[in-house]
């Protein structure tokens, strides 16, 4: 009964965001609230709720913070540099463009941080999208590659949570599959090669200039697919060369400040809604001196703030809901009984081919809690390691997933600065997320980091 609520809401869900229905904010809050009557729970709607605001409130402030931080870096000039670079080395081509968002996703994915790869990624490379008149779908498809394949690293949220939850090592689960994560990689560099020789051909027939002077705004290509006025992003011509240059002390001390603050993430010296309050404090008293230019500076973006934070506590209200009820766990005990004795042996395929779609319902938290230990145990009845079911999930489940998943916050952080729709940005990306999940699957497979059996 528990598990067929959960799986209804979910599907609800998913069936009104991709239809664009409703939006997602209004599906998040109102659509688990009927079922979780209907199961009785009505009494307790208000802990579970409660709860899952709990839960996302260091997440929401954090991305308020960072919003602000990343948009007075915009404001001042900070990213420039590395537009105008970019730039120059694609010399307008979207297929160069698209690769060298790949490469920069990946790079700046390091920190295992899915919110702050976003929010760096999208504030250096929306302007260049905007100018030329590229599909911001495409950013958004792109960036989600790159994140998804290196959200396997083992500070990442999945990996870290699979290696916890078995007792396992590193060198147990990771090491294993990092031919297939280096396959995964490659992957992506084809698919974003694949997707801009595609957006190359569309400007062209759409009488796009691929070559932007210095100074000059978008070209005049054919952005339908994107909507207009994204949140977090810069002015709407998105060029960086129209506005005066910043002081090179300013530059400097802004570029410094910016790494430490990178640094500070990936080590972690304090948490990360910490540390983007005072970065921002630090950063807006020392760009922004004067109380009448830091009042201007929230009022620009404030509405960019609230778009985003009040989706991220929609989710808390959505994910405070399945799991309070019990409808998570529900659905993963549900899952584990439909998986017949005489697919045993096949078990760690199937978790791989499975753990990206599951993005789509299970939290991370949800799966390799809950859903992870079942699955390992009995994995361990058909004479598999537990470590193979650990290996096999990290493959898809929010790692390719995590960056099209409504379960995830960072997702729309995504979608919220780049101005698609998720339902857009979903059907966009799906198939080349599952993608890389395939490839991985394979090389995993041939190096015998995951195997099968008769």
């Amino acid at each position: 009964m528990v598990a067929a609520l959960g799986l209804a809401t979910i599907g609800l869900f998913l069936a009104l965001v991709m239809t664009k229905r409703v939006s997602v904010l209004v599906a998040l809050v109102l659509v688990p609230i009927p079922f979780a009557l209907i199961g009785g729970f009505g009494p307790e709607l208000g802990t579970f709720v409660l709860d899952g605001l709990t839960t996302v409130a260091p997440t929401g402030i954090m991305i308020a913070f960072a919003v602000l931080y990343f948009s007075l870096m915009i404001d001042v000039g900070l990213f420039d540099p590395i537009i105008r670079g970019v730039l120059k080395l694609a010399k307008g081509d979207p297929m160069r463009i698209t690769v060298g968002t790949a490469v920069l996703t990946m790079v700046v994915a390091l920190d295992g941080e899915g919110a702050s790869t976003f929010l760096i990624t999208l504030s250096a490379m929306l302007p260049i999208y905007q100018r030329l008149g590229m599909s911001r779908l495409l950013l958004t498809a792109v960036v989600c590659l790159g994140a998804g394949v290196m959200n396997m690293i083992p500070w990442g949220g999945p990996t870290a949570r699979a290696l916890a939850t078995l007792d396992l090592t590193s060198a147990e689960v990771f090491t294993p599959v990092l031919p297939a994560m280096a396959a995964g990689i490659a992957w992506v560099l084809f698919s974003a090669f694949w997707l801009g020789r595609k957006e190359r051909i569309r400007l062209a027939a759409a009488g796009a200039p691929l070559t932007v002077p210095a100074g000059t705004a978008s070209g005049a290509a054919d952005t339908s697919d994107a909507p207009a006025a994204p949140a977090g992003a810069p002015d709407d011509d998105g060029a960086p060369t129209d506005r005066p240059r910043p002081h090179p002390l300013m530059m400097a001390f802004n570029a410094l400040l910016t790494v430490a603050l990178i640094v500070s993430l990936v080590v972690e010296v304090l948490p990360l809604p910490v540390l983007f309050m005072i970065a921002f404090a630090v950063a807006l008293v020392v760009n922004m001196p004067r109380w009448e230019d830091q009042h201007q500076l929230l009022n620009r973006h404030a509405k960019n703030v609230v778009l985003v934070t009040t989706m991220i506590f929609a989710a808390g209200v959505f994910t405070g809901i399945l799991n309070g009820s019990g409808m998570i766990e529900a659905m993963a005990q549900g899952l584990v009984a439909l998986i017949p004795d005489a697919l045993g042996g096949f078990l760690p395929l199937l978790v791989a081919l499975t753990s990206m779609p599951l993005s789509l319902v299970f939290t991370p938290d949800a799966y390799y809690f809950g859903v992870l230990p079942v699955l390992a145990e009995s994995a361990a009845h058909f004479g598999h390691d537990p470590a193979e079911i650990s290996r096999a999930a990290i493959l898809g489940q929010m790692t390719t997933g995590f960056p099209l998943s409504p379960l995830t916050p960072a997702t729309f952080i995504l979608v919220g600065m780049a101005g698609v729709q998720l339902g857009e940005h979903q059907r966009k990306v799906f198939g080349w997320a599952f993608g890389t999940t395939l490839v991985m699957t394979a090389v995993s497979l041939l190096t015998g980091a995951i195997t099968v059996t008769f």
